[in-house]
């Protein structure tokens, strides 16, 4: 169904839904379990355009895997509807499931099978050719970096190689819709890195990619634009930038030794992490704070805002605390 199809569906937000691929109004989800009722997503609305590379963030139980689970057919919502290229994906899910590929969070490998085998029979169950299947999975074996480890079988690989295969069978497919949930989950920084070039990658061929990711670094990398799920309600949707500009500061200092925190608080916020401190503060104050460093003999260094700092604002605690 093309954009114009999709636009009847939330006419109120005609020229937004003609651009989105996937499209959630009202999506709620309440577990009941032992008489006590649990809400996952409290009417959440979020729309992702085509070719966005869009990144999903919050806590762990903030609702993002919930979401992901609605949306790629495998949990029905409580209340509201939520759309994948103009098919409602709990009245349609045949239409919709073609259309997307998905990484779990939990995702297993059959441990008698080597990389290659995943790839290629996952792609010949999806409906590949057996040319098409054949080749797709030479390049990503290279594009993954797994070409050592393709003979190898999934039992004697480590977590990293795992799921490294586990995301090399999903973008083999080049499906339209991408969902990759805590995609590089394990992995080293530098496998991180080549599996972020092929996400980009598939991006560019026009599939459109949601990610979820507890790497913050990796979502300022490689998201078009974010949202920022807490307690089941979307707090933020937009680029990183302007999440970013929400702390009002624009500079990160942090402090090993030579001062408390009451001398850095008239000079904005301040963090404790184990031995340091981190100074959230304005470019004006950097050369004074700096020279008052070196002359106590404090090693300090400096840096942007990250977007770490941007969370802890917005929601009050960092990415890594768990909800209860």
């Amino acid at each position: 169904m093309d954009g114009g199809s999709a636009a009847i569906f939330f006419g109120e937000n005609a020229s937004r839904a003609a651009m989105s691929v996937l499209e959630a109004r009202g999506l709620s989800k309440t577990y009941e379990q032992g008489g006590r009722a649990t809400v996952a997503l409290d009417g959440v609305d979020l729309g992702i355009r085509q070719g966005q590379l869009f990144a999903f963030l919050g806590r762990n139980g903030a609702g993002k895997t919930t979401f992901i689970k609605i949306a790629s057919t495998l949990l029905l919502p409580t209340s509201g509807e939520l759309r994948l290229f103009g098919h409602d994906v709990v009245s349609e899910p045949r239409a919709v499931r073609p259309l997307m590929a998905l990484v779990p969070q939990e995702g297993k490998l059959f441990y008698h099978l080597t990389p290659r085998e995943h790839i290629r029979e996952y792609l010949r169950v999806r409906g590949a050719s057996a040319e098409t299947a054949a080749s797709r999975t030479e390049e990503i074996l290279d594009a993954m970096g797994l070409r050592p480890f393709e003979g190898i079988i999934a039992l004697r690989l480590s977590g990293g190689l795992q799921q490294r295969t586990l995301v090399a069978m999903v973008l083999a497919t080049e499906a339209p819709f991408l969902f990759l949930d805590e995609p590089t989950l394990g992995m080293d920084p530098f496998a991180r890195r080549q599996v972020w070039e092929v996400i980009r990658r598939a991006a560019r061929r026009g599939s459109t990619v949601l990610l979820t990711t507890h790497y913050l670094d990796e979502a300022e990398q490689l998201s078009d634009e974010l949202a920022v799920i807490e307690h089941g309600h979307v707090l933020f949707k937009g680029v990183s930038e302007a999440l970013k500009s929400t702390v009002g500061r624009e500079v990160r200092l942090q402090f090993s030794g030579g001062f408390l925190t009451s001398d850095l608080e008239p000079y904005g916020k301040v963090v404790r992490e184990r031995d340091r401190l981190t100074l959230l503060t304005t470019r004006s104050s950097v050369r004074e704070l700096t020279d008052l460093a070196l002359g106590r003999g404090a090693e300090v260094t400096v840096g942007p805002v990250t977007l770490e700092e941007a969370f802890l604002e917005l929601v009050g605690k960092g990415i890594e605390e768990d909800e209860a």
